[in-house]
């Protein structure tokens, strides 16, 4: 122990200070030291003298030496006369309001709020820092409006309570709805407080309770920040901000404000609109762009000022969903027949007139529910009932424009221009679009056939002249034939001409048959040699002029032979008489039929005949007859 404070001997001075402060000056002369960082709260444990020695009722922090919670406190420093069997000291830290945070004050001590408020209004009092002038100035307990920004205070934590909470931040594209929690009651008749100005944005909560705010919803919102704003207060919803998209104008339905005079005159009967500011449809509407809506104190209806689409069918639906609700229209024909027919209906709504819509509907969902689907649908199934299913599918186009014109003078009366109206898919029954379906198809094939009869026609009439200029060689040869032939049949007429005239010359009826039958062979000759020229072109055209000169050749033939043979026949019933010709003829033909009448002929050579018998002269002849005409018999059976 020696040796370590021989070795240590500057630690006694240490020691023997120590001991001094604690036992001598502490006890002795209250002597206080206050640290730099820290403030000492004081707390007298009695009084001897002096005319303040209780604390009056309800009251915890002595402002007049009393004894308790002294409201004075001690910055950093000495002090003496702090004697320790009558003042205790606490040092305690400073309080410290980080930054992007505020600090919220309860006052433990202070005079009564008033019957109504729930926060104590703001007195100088240096930031809560001076506790005795705060009470003095009728400080009153409980929370505080006024805030700590952030920085260092040297807080009487006896009288005070600070909370430490972050700021309001509102975000970009947002805005805070106000909600005060204190303040006047707000007016009969009104769902918001009035307009405060000079409260920078809530932040000064003492001005917007001084300028007469409102408890309860405020009309004023504010932006995107960062504020210092008490939510003992204030409550702040954030949302986002009202966007008017471009193509759409917003119509402002203000619920708060006074009763405005309605803007549209007498002839319009559907709700007032009135100028900005007042309660109703504001008759100026907003454009394009984002603005910081009160969502509880006005509603924005937006309204499309491009044309809009809205379909009745129901596998398609546009991209604003205010045809969601609509289906493919079911009609049905004068027939009976049930079909559907999806139908498309384009509108504009000029952005003067929009106000007006929304005051007579309230909403675009309202118009297309309450006017469009009602009108468009009514139409076509009335339209329908006109016309049996093939006329309406005939006539679509008419019925097309005729809805267009009907449906604009509907609509005009609303505010709203009919652009077009335009018929989609009709779907007819199934078993009359089978019937359509085979009809087409009958149609398609028919002409299909007829396509191909064409085409077979065309390569017909390829292939003849193709086949004709193939014998253009053979007709050419065959013309030629034709005339060399015609050149041979002249030559053989006047030959046979020649012969006639001499075998007429030679014998008379004879001659003319000869004739005649040279006439028939040259010209038999002379229909053959054509009819071969022409067969080699049209064989039937030959055929049939050879049959035609053959025919006549063999008529004038018999007509010769007919006129010679009646001829010879005349000169023989002038040279034997008409009776023994007659005989002789009758007796040829038996003969020729080789019919034996009697065993023998008897022929008388007297002047006496008797009955059937022959003079010997014409029975010679008649012997001969027979002879010839037995061998000619013979020769042509033979032959």
């Amino acid at each position: 122990m020696i040796s370590f404070l021989l070795y240590n001997w500057w630690l006694l001075p240490l020691l023997l200070t120590l001991v001094f402060y604690k036992f001598v000056l502490r006890v002795f002369f209250g002597m206080v030291i206050v640290p730099e960082d820290k403030i000492g709260l004081v707390t007298k444990k009695f009084v001897l003298f002096g005319e303040f020695k209780g604390l009056p009722d309800g009251r915890i922090i002595a402002s007049r030496g009393e004894a308790g919670f002294q409201a004075k406190t001690l910055a950093p420093g000495l002090y003496w006369w702090m004697w320790p069997w009558q003042y205790g000291v606490e040092m305690t830290p400073f309080t410290v309001v980080p930054e992007g945070n505020i600090g919220l004050v309860l006052a433990n001590d202070g005079s009564e709020l008033p019957t109504g408020n729930i926060l104590a209004r703001k007195v100088d009092c240096d930031n809560f820092q001076d506790t005795e002038k705060f009470l003095s100035s009728m400080g009153q307990k409980g929370r505080q409006t006024s805030v700590l920004t952030p920085g260092t205070y040297r807080i009487n934590r006896y009288a005070f309570t600070v909370h430490i909470v972050e700021m309001t931040h509102i975000g970009e594209n947002k805005v805070g709805i106000v909600t005060a929690l204190d303040g006047d009651p707000i007016p009969p008749g009104q769902i918001a407080g009035k307009v405060v100005e000079g409260h920078n944005n809530f932040q000064d909560f003492d001005k917007f309770l001084a300028n007469g705010g409102n408890r309860g919803l405020q009309p004023q919102v504010i932006l995107a920040g960062s504020y210092y704003i008490n939510p003992w207060a204030l409550q702040i919803e954030e949302t986002y901000m009202t966007d008017v998209p471009i193509g759409h104008v917003g119509v402002v339905i203000s619920y708060i404000g006074e009763d405005g005079k309605d803007l549209t005159g007498e002839s319009f009967k559907h709700g007032n609109i009135v100028t900005k500011g007042f309660r109703g449809v504001w008759m100026e509407p907003m454009g394009p762009g984002k603005y910081p809506v009160n969502k509880y104190t006005m509603r924005v209806e937006l309204v499309p000022t491009t044309n809009l689409v809205l379909n009745w069918a129901n596998a398609r639906s546009e991209s604003h969903e205010l045809d969601k609700n609509l289906s493919t229209i079911t009609v049905r024909s004068k027939d009976g027949f049930p079909f559907n027919l999806d139908v498309a209906q384009i509108i504009h709504i000029p952005a003067n007139e929009a106000p007006k819509v929304i005051a007579r509907f309230g909403s675009m969902n309202n118009l297309v529910s309450q006017v469009l689907e009602p009108t468009i649908g009514n139409y076509f199934r009335n339209s329908a009932q006109d016309s049996d299913v093939i006329s309406f599918l005939t006539t679509r186009k008419e019925r097309q424009e005729a809805a267009k014109n009907h449906i604009k003078v509907v609509l005009d009366e609303y505010n709203v221009n009919a652009v077009d109206t335009l018929i989609g898919d009709i779907v007819p029954p199934e078993a009359l679009m089978k019937t359509l379906t085979d009809r087409k198809i009958a149609q398609e094939e028919e002409k299909t056939y007829e396509t191909q009869r064409m085409a077979q026609e065309k390569r017909q009439g390829m292939e003849r002249e193709t086949a004709l200029a193939e014998m253009q060689k053979d007709i050419v040869s065959a013309q030629q034939g034709v005339v060399i032939s015609q050149r041979h049949a002249e030559a053989a007429v006047k030959k046979s001409e020649g012969e006639a005239a001499s075998v007429k010359l030679q014998v008379g009826a004879e001659a003319e048959a000869t004739k005649m039958r040279a006439a028939a062979e040259a010209e038999a000759t002379r229909a053959k040699a054509s009819a071969a020229a022409e067969a080699t072109k049209l064989t039937a055209d030959a055929e049939a002029e050879r049959i035609a000169k053959t025919g006549n050749a063999e008529a004038e033939k018999i007509l010769a032979i007919g006129k010679s043979t009646a001829e010879s026949y005349q000169l023989q019933v002038s040279a034997m008489g008409e009776e023994n010709f007659t005989r002789y003829k009758i007796t040829e033909e038996i003969g020729n039929g080789k019919i034996k009448i009697i065993p023998d002929i008897i022929i008388g050579g007297g002047g006496n005949q008797t009955e059937g018998s022959i003079s010997g002269l014409l029975g010679m002849q008649l012997l001969e007859m027979l002879g010839k005409k037995g061998e000619e018999k013979k020769s042509e059976d033979k032959g």
